[in-house]
């Protein structure tokens, strides 16, 4: 009989293996997880189109599939132009506000009377507006270049779909426990769609009122702010911290005055907390049963794993976790210590 000693030897070996195997493969991974969730969008919302009633019929399926499908593509290429464009444009200010930039630590200094005027190379390296814009740039750049790899995943995804459920089922001996495995992925299904439902709608909400105060306000690109606080948003804690700092920066070199760097940092601050505080928890419910320090950590783990898109898949990354792990017996411990009252439902028999 295998020592429990032994066991944890090997179930910390394979971790630091699948760890190691999704930093190496990550040009390759990331594609296919980006692939997997647009599939996973178009499926969720030909399910919401066909849900809808017109008189006392419903779309076929291959309709209302067809539509998710145009939907999501003709979405993913508007949302690409406008942040190309505003990034182009961004670029070519960038020197500008460089410039401003440094004139504002330079009036700072006067103000405190500094015996060694503060420059901004002390606190940023040179050129960090640029640098900041090409790097927006480029990561814009190498989306776009994916897009190809990722639309031929999807092709495939698609075409074979029919076929998953059945080859889904052969891999178990017996009817009942692929009866459970079933069970199982329904279960995670349900989470993450409640998750992602939700998260979507208050990213989307809280994208749409960005652009709307900086519209108002007349600050520039608030379309990419716009974008950049809904992407944002499916990032826990920091991202909406991110997404009211850095309109407020660029207020603070765009006017002369302080006047509308307050208004843009209180007003988007007030959308961030009420969206986020207030009206998320509540048509979030307690259904996803995580920890707020496990959400933390693995927001670190994944984002240091797979940067960005680890950020936003974290949540729903470590709800698989504790749904599985809570169905078998050797591995429940890691869902109940995963989970946010240790609770995880009985084990299936």
């Amino acid at each position: 009989m295998r020592s429990p000693l032994l066991s944890v030897t090997l179930s910390v070996l394979l971790v630091c293996l699948v760890g190691w195997l999704l930093v190496v493969g990550r040009s390759l991974i990331l594609p296919f997880v980006i692939a997997l969730i647009v599939w996973y969008m178009i499926n969720s919302l030909a399910h919401l189109i066909q849900a809808i009633p017109i008189g006392r019929r419903h779309l076929p399926g291959y309709v209302s599939f067809s539509l998710a499908l145009l939907v999501i593509f003709a979405a993913a290429t508007l949302v690409l132009d406008v942040v190309t464009v505003n990034l182009t444009q961004l670029a070519l200010d960038a020197p500008t506000y460089q410039k401003r930039l440094e004139e504002l630590f330079g009036q700072f200094s006067s103000h405190l009377d500094l015996n060694d005027p503060l420059e901004m190379k002390d606190l940023f390296p040179d050129s960090v507006v640029p640098r900041m814009v090409t790097a927006g740039a480029s990561l814009v750049t190498t989306l776009a270049g994916s897009a190809s790899l990722v639309f031929i995943y999807v092709l495939f995804l698609v075409l074979e779909q029919s076929t998953f459920d059945a080859k889904f089922e052969r891999l178990f001996s017996s009817p009942e426990r692929a009866d459970a495995a079933f069970a199982m992925r329904a279960e995670i299904n349900r989470s993450i769609m409640h998750y992602f439902s939700i998260k979507t709608s208050v990213s989307i909400a809280t994208g749409v009122l960005t652009s709307l105060v900086l519209i108002a306000i007349g600050l520039p690109y608030a379309a990419l702010f716009g974008f950049i606080a809904f992407l944002l948003n499916f990032i826990p804690t920091i991202g909406s911290l991110i997404g009211v700092i850095f309109p407020s920066l660029l207020a603070l070199v765009y006017y002369d005055n302080l006047g509308p760097f307050i208004a843009i940092a209180s007003g988007l601050g007030l959308i961030q907390f009420t969206i986020g505080n207030l009206i998320e928890p509540r048509l979030m419910g307690s259904n996803l049963n995580l920890s707020g320090l496990v959400i933390m950590l693995s927001l670190a783990f994944w984002g240091a794993i797979w940067g960005i898109v680890g950020m936003v898949l974290c949540v729903p990354l470590t709800v698989m976790i504790v749904i599985v792990c809570a169905r078998f017996e050797g591995a429940r411990p890691v869902a109940v210590l995963l989970s946010q009252t240790g609770e995880v439902g009985p084990l299936p028999r």
